[in-house]
């Protein structure tokens, strides 16, 4: 038996935008606009993401996207999460929304190459 793969700790935006789904512009904007998105800069000077600021990209990504929340209210409601101490789970939860998310797009597109009369409203 092999001993298992070590766990990516460290991402370049590229590898982030992938995860994410989300444009490089995107990601520097909201570095801009969330003070605890600061990634740290290689050598070169290039992005280098963490496991737990890619969580957090996610939090926002879901606070923005699926929760509607402004800018401003995803700010507010991230302190509400470090105030009383589970910021983490809350990322943690946004990361298992979007793998949900993420199988269920893919299985309605496997459904439609298996069946292309299918619809994901029932209707034929």
């Amino acid at each position: 038996m092999s001993p298992p793969d070590p766990v990516q700790e460290f991402f370049s935006i590229g590898e982030v935008c992938e995860l994410t789904d989300l444009k490089p512009h995107v990601l520097r904007y909201w570095e801009s606009q969330f003070k605890f998105l600061n990634p740290a800069k290689n050598r070169s000077g290039n992005r280098v993401y963490q496991r737990r600021e890619v969580e957090l990209i996610l939090l926002v990504k879901h606070l923005l996207y699926s929760e509607k929340y402004t800018i401003e209210g995803a700010r507010q409601k991230i302190d509400e999460h470090r105030k009383n101490a589970d910021l983490k789970s809350a990322a943690r939860g946004a990361l298992a929304v979007e793998t949900l998310e993420a199988l269920e797009a893919d299985c309605r597109e496997l459904l439609q190459q298996l069946d292309p009369t299918w619809s994901p409203d029932g209707r034929a």
